[in-house]
């Protein structure tokens, strides 16, 4: 192995004074950091917080310390739907109602597996993989349908937040901790020939107590209550959490379908994936995706919101993102000439190398079209209303393509050889596949 020496570094400084730009840089990263020293204005310039199809929206709602941003998305969809029938001004449902059924099932969906993999050595990819984060607060699309298809939903106010909904830290790690241990006594409950049915209801009561006492425990049965935009008061009583998904959502869950963007040679387009070991629900709603290319998933996309329905979507929110101003742009930030480096990894390659995947889901509430193109879409965030733009945020058409990975959309907007595509055997990746990441 080649070590670096002492004439190697005199190089590398000569280099460095003998462009005296280095020394403005250096000073000005040196006192304002990077992200400010690189800041381009203009971008905030060319990207107003204008549509030319553009959706109303509930009130902007807070995750607050927690990673529940694919089930904030989801329900702000689901909300948009209520609000639409009820003539109301504005409406939250309970994310905690969702968590505590979501860590509930996973914590279950985790014994299985590792039941089903005892007989794998321990430090086998496959195990660690398991024991790496058995009860984080991510997800994806097809695991919100899965606790909403089993679960249904209730409003805020039926289940509201608690300290631990809203910062998740703690009770995740002792959550982690007490599955991470049932594993060792089932796998070596397994391995000694032994019945494993009794253990692992004792577990799952274990958890189910745990959450209890940090989330509080889910309605039955409710009263729901509101007024409408006319100030008219309604009252449903004795109304179950699936009775009112039914009877006030009222969208059939399987007509909506994950479309992704992957470039990678692993994934040919118009090929539907899904990811091994990746999903919460035993018996549940299994993750799928049609990955197709992304003006595709932009022509879908711009057809739902047409017709006047939000999109739920999944990208890379971190990178480029002008947290301030909530502009998620290619030129939001002028790294390249502030360091006197290129950075040239493609979509493809940013997957294939681990520099990007998908870290957060939001909702598309508008587009603005210029000759019948896109240029920037209105994005509904869940970082409470002093994050970007009293809650919103711009994505440029650019962004979209590089650092976008999927959205959810009705499947009638599938052209009919996309339709057949999505009926297709999905193939099946590795459960540490790019595509397997939650938001």
């Amino acid at each position: 192995m080649r070590e670096i020496n002492r004439s190697m570094l005199d190089a590398f400084s000569r280099d460095f004074h003998a462009d005296p730009n280095n020394a403005v840089r250096r000073n000005a990263v040196i006192k304002n950091g990077l992200m400010a020293a690189a800041e381009n204005r203009q971008e905030i310039i060319d990207n107003p917080m204008i549509f030319s199809v553009e959706l109303e929206s509930g009130k902007i709602t807070d995750q607050k310390a927690s990673g529940r941003c694919w089930l904030f998305a989801a329900l702000n969809t689901m909300r948009y739907e209520i609000m639409r029938k009820l003539n109301l001004e504005t409406l939250e449902l309970s994310q905690n109602y969702q968590m505590f059924w979501d860590k509930m099932e996973k914590a279950n969906f985790f014994l299985e597996s590792i039941i089903k993999t005892a007989q794998e050595d321990v430090d086998s990819r496959l195990v660690k993989h398991l024991l790496d984060s058995p009860m984080q607060d991510g997800g994806q699309w097809d695991m919100y349908c899965a606790i909403a298809d089993k679960y249904g939903c209730v409003p805020k106010e039926v289940m509201p937040e608690t300290y631990h909904s809203s910062n998740t830290g703690m009770m995740v790690r002792l959550l982690t901790r007490k599955l991470r241990e049932d594993a060792v006594l089932l796998r070596e409950a397994v391995r000694a020939g032994k019945d494993t049915g009794a253990m692992r209801g004792e577990m799952l009561g274990e958890i189910y107590r745990m959450l209890v006492i940090c989330l509080g425990e889910p309605p039955r049965s409710f009263t729901f209550e509101y007024r409408d935009k006319n100030k008219v008061f309604h009252r449903d009583a004795d109304i179950t959490p699936k009775q009112f998904f039914e009877k006030y959502v009222g969208l059939d869950l399987n007509d909506y379908i994950s479309v992704i963007n992957a470039p990678t040679q692993d994934k040919p387009y118009g090929k539907t994936f899904t990811v091994d070991y990746l999903g919460n629900v035993a018996g549940g709603r299994q993750v799928k995706y049609l990955n197709l290319p992304s003006a595709e998933m932009k022509r879908l996309a711009i057809a739902q919101l047409q017709d006047g329905n939000p999109v739920w979507f999944g990208c890379d929110v971190g990178k480029l993102l002008m947290r301030e101003t909530g502009i998620m742009g290619m030129h939001t930030f002028g790294y390249e000439e502030l360091l006197g480096v290129r950075f040239g990894m493609d979509k493809a390659q940013r997957l294939d190398y681990s520099e990007s995947s998908m870290t957060h889901a939001m909702v598309f509430l508008g587009v603005n079209l210029a000759d019948g193109k896109p240029n920037r879409w209105k994005v509904e965030n869940s970082w409470g209303k002093k994050s970007g733009q009293h809650g919103y945020y711009i994505m440029t058409d650019e962004w979209f393509d590089e650092y976008n990975y999927q959205i959810v959309i009705n499947r009638k907007y599938l052209t009919d050889e996309q339709r057949a595509a999505w009926e297709q055997e999905p193939i099946v990746l590795k459960p540490w596949d790019p595509m397997g990441s939650l938001a």
